[in-house]
């Protein structure tokens, strides 16, 4: 079954639907989301969105935050354009129907840590959700903008795959992508293809991750021959509740920027022994303290303490918050409430220039998928919903104009051919390779990492790579084998990352080499696949 549209777009969440609802006045958009259209990591974001909207505030300020977040390496031209543009794509948000809380006639503004000042906007602490609905009404509004949930995109179709041959500007046709309700392929031939399918959390044994965030967009472009950058940058959220029930439940940033302290089980606050900005130090500094102070102390977990701002102020400024913990039995109220660090957030992804077009032509990438320069090795707390949606702006107007510059003609796409595999019955190997994956994974490449480690995890990602390759040739693709597939080559890329870097930088904290080797460091690690 053969699909043909201007621009196909995988992924659904702000970066997605943004730069779709834009794309849709040129052309016909077909979006191609994992699961129903609103399930997207987006979605889950409470924080806020950053932005320069007081007079308190400075473009100048918000850059020199995010640069010392960033470790030293973020792309500073980035930097500055993202922050710049900040405030039009807060208006097209606002126009698109997102609604963010307001304090009397002005928005509310919070702050979050590494920011030296307010200007995080937000819509009570379900930002994400907020934003995500109004983007997914606007777009089911949309003559021009098809929507295909429950598909999930398996390869890029390329040029060079096509006339198997390496060809020295290779060229995205499009992708191929299985109903998963039917089980058909069905090849979607795009004039313009653009990667939005979020980030990777689900390599790590725990995530506060949605279950769709498997790197699949990083795989298929690595896959494709599309440069990757800087994957040894794993954001690990530090402040994920601790129970048996809570399946990742994140408790945002925010809670601390409002004044909540970290503490031992004891009552014992621990953070000014860190960072002078003790409970708002960026999530790097903030992740290893936790995670020293559980191994030092022995406990499985830390407490976040806001019940001096008491119980009025909780209730209504962190209602999802307070009624989901109250949900698990606490009380953000009157107890702390049991933390632990998780994978949150990728740093890295498939590099893309100023436009967000990667170097495989009518290929690009924006929100979570891409490498823009903009986090460096730690990113800023609510930066991300930014930069996503400002590369949608700048990807939509770029492809726009290479629509109206080129010619274009399509070589004859083949259909999918599964060839001679045949329906698997041991879905075991798929399970556990899954699970094996994700625990060396967080046992050798987490927060804290050492050569030895991940030297062990590569030897393991190399065997395991090995098994699925057999497996996904043998037998019918699934759901389930496809993201398996794309995990193993993400933790392959982090791990072959991390082996680059020769210091701890940001989120990258290495034993083996303890401080910033100011020497010999270098800005980006870059990898591409060897054809």
């Amino acid at each position: 079954m053969k699909e043909k549209t201007d621009f196909l777009v995988i992924g659904s969440g702000i970066a997605g639907l943004s730069f779709a609802l834009q794309a849709a006045a040129h052309g016909k958009v077909a979006v191609v989301t994992k699961r129903d259209i609103a399930e997207s990591a987006t979605n889950y974001a409470q924080g806020g969105i950053a932005t320069v909207s007081s007079e308190e505030d400075t473009f100048d300020a918000h850059v020199q935050d995010t640069l010392v977040a960033g470790a030293g390496i973020c792309h500073e031209d980035v930097v500055r354009m993202v922050v710049e543009e900040g405030p039009q794509v807060i208006r097209n948000l606002i126009d698109w129907g997102v609604q963010f809380t307001k304090s009397g006639d002005v928005y509310d503004l919070t702050r979050e840590g590494g920011h030296s000042a307010r200007r995080i906007l937000h819509a009570e602490d379900i930002t994400g959700r907020e934003i995500e609905r109004a983007l997914v009404e606007a777009a089911k509004r949309h003559e021009n903008i098809t929507i295909y949930e429950n598909h999930i995109a398996i390869d890029l179709v390329t040029e060079s795959k096509v006339l198997k041959q390496k060809l020295e500007h290779n060229r995205c046709l499009g992708a191929h992508v299985m109903d998963k309700e039917s089980g058909v392929v069905k090849t979607f031939a795009a004039r313009i293809t653009l990667l939005a399918s979020g980030g990777a959390g689900k390599v790590y044994l725990y995530t506060c991750n949605p279950d769709v965030a498997t790197g699949d967009g990083v795989a298929m472009a690595y896959r494709a021959g599309a440069t990757i950058a800087n994957m040894e940058f794993m954001q690990f959220h530090p402040t994920t509740l601790y129970h048996p029930n809570a399946r990742s439940f994140l408790i945002s940033e925010a809670v601390r920027g409002e004044g909540a302290v970290l503490k031992r089980r004891d009552g014992t606050a621990f953070m000014e022994k860190y960072h002078h900005l003790k409970d708002l130090a960026p999530r790097d500094i903030v992740a290893r303290a936790i995670d020293n102070e559980m191994k030092t102390y022995g406990d499985d977990c830390v407490y976040l303490d806001i019940r001096h701002r008491g119980a009025e102020y909780i209730t209504s400024r962190f209602p999802n918050i307070f009624q989901t913990c109250l949900e698990y039995g606490i009380d953000m109220t009157k107890e702390m409430l049991p933390v632990v660090p998780a994978a949150h957030y990728l740093c890295g992804g498939v590099q893309v220039d100023f436009n967000a077009e990667t170097d495989i032509k009518h290929l690009y990438a924006i929100g979570e998928v891409a490498f823009t320069g903009l986090h460096g090795g730690n990113r800023l707390a609510s930066n991300s919903l930014l930069e996503a949606a400002v590369y949608a702006g700048r990807a939509y107007e770029h492809a726009v104009q290479v629509l109206r510059a080129e010619e274009f003609s399509f070589p004859q796409i083949p259909e999918w051919d599964a060839g001679t595999a045949t329906n698997s019955d041991e879905m075991v190997v798929v399970s556990q390779n899954w699970d094996e994956i994700r625990r060396f994974m967080w046992n050798y490449v987490g927060i804290v990492r050492s050569d030895k480690r991940l030297a062990r995890a590569m030897r393991r990602i190399e065997l395991i790579q090995d098994e699925i390759e057999e497996y996904y040739w043998n037998f019918i693709v699934t759901s389930d084998l496809i993201e398996l597939r794309n995990i193993a080559t993400v933790a392959q890329l982090i791990v072959a990352c991390a082996q680059m870097r020769k210091e701890s930088r940001g989120l990258n904290y290495n034993i083996d080499y303890p401080g910033v080797d100011d020497q010999n460091w270098k800005r980006d690690t870059h990898i591409k696949k060897k054809f």
